[in-house]
């Protein structure tokens, strides 16, 4: 499962970056397509493993998901083209258009191969598919939107993801919703500028790139390896403490960009989509806490040959990270100044 640095990866791993600038440089829709298909074909190669039967699963299907969600962008932008010769804001249209990119994206209701993709593959993968396979299909969704069908769309993601996120106990899946539901958050900050979207995505970006790496190093997939687990209580504490980061508890630095969201919210009176917003943020923060509750109250028998040691430099890049979550708030205050 491990991501190997040979030359073909690195060749389709540079493709990939290439392939997002590629589309959100473009001054065509024909090139933001283009983009996206060499995206699509640039993250493949990289899922895909022959050892392992999941990883082929996981790009087959990851495969036909995103070709139908390509055929829909471009059958919209020629149906387009076609009726309309010039680029006029029309509903039906940007319906279909939005509807294309959101399924790109894994955004609810099109969500469902995202959980199914992710299980197959590696916290490296995950974490791009988390991360940088969004930033394509939300600038182009910012572009030509239907404004109440994407307030809509934000709401069901924000519900899906918080409610999906309850019974899952493979960490994976469980990452899976809280991106989800972190879309519908990142959707309405691209409503209000492209600024305070970039802000929200690098530090989900970050919050996100934290747990993928612990989790990786300490080779963990489910909830129950967790407290099994014979770790070290300070290194559970800074994972713990960007579980919280990551659902959006007021003093670490996952809060700042939300807080932010909820001001515009209520300044601008979407006082219903705003109570929503926070309540569903609760019901995530609900099963990072029951993680937390079950990690540290229950008390496994050690066993000797269960141990694990972690190299020094990864347990530091970790409490450096879980230091910045901490007094990311502290700092985050200077940008109000």
């Amino acid at each position: 499962m491990k991501f190997n640095l040979n030359s073909n990866n690195m060749f389709f791993f540079y493709m990939l970056i290439f392939s997002t600038l590629i589309s959100i440089s473009a001054n065509s829709w024909m090139g933001c397509w283009i983009g996206l298909e060499i995206n699509l074909l640039s993250f493949i190669p990289l899922i895909s493993n022959s050892n392992n039967l999941l990883a082929s699963e996981a790009a087959l299907k990851y495969f036909l998901t995103q070709s139908i969600a390509s055929i829909n962008f471009l059958f919209s932008i020629l149906l387009k083209m076609i009726l309309l010769k010039n680029f006029e804001i029309n509903n039906l249209f940007a319906i279909l258009i939005n509807s294309s990119m959101l399924m790109k994206m894994g955004s609810a209701p099109f969500h469902f191969w995202f959980p199914n993709i992710i299980e197959g593959l590696s916290w490296l993968n995950c974490f791009i598919l988390m991360t940088w396979q969004k930033i394509t299909p939300m600038i182009l969704l910012s572009y030509y939107m239907n404004k109440n069908f994407v307030i809509m769309i934000m709401l069901i993601n924000t519900i899906i993801g918080a409610i999906g996120g309850i019974n899952q106990t493979s960490l994976r899946k469980l990452l899976t919703f809280s991106s989800i539901n972190n879309l519908g958050w990142m959707m309405f900050s691209i409503l209000i500028s492209e600024n305070l979207w970039m802000l929200y995505f690098l530090t989900y970006s970050f919050l996100i790139s934290i747990m993928c790496f612990s989790f990786h190093m300490l080779n963990i997939y489910f909830i129950n390896q967790l407290f099994i687990f014979n770790m070290n209580f300070f290194m559970k504490l800074l994972i713990f403490i960007n579980f919280l980061s990551l659902g959006g508890l007021p003093p670490f630095l996952g809060f700042f960009p939300k807080w932010i969201v909820i001001n515009f919210m209520i300044m601008s009176k979407f006082y219903i989509i705003s109570f929503i917003f926070i309540m569903m943020s609760l019901i995530t923060l609900f099963f990072y806490i029951r993680i937390i509750y079950s990690c540290v109250l229950f008390n496994y028998l050690k066993l000797k040959w269960f141990n694990i040691f972690i190299k020094n430099n990864y347990f530091f890049f970790i409490l450096f990270n879980s230091l910045i979550s901490i007094s990311g708030m502290i700092l985050s205050t200077f940008y109000f100044i």
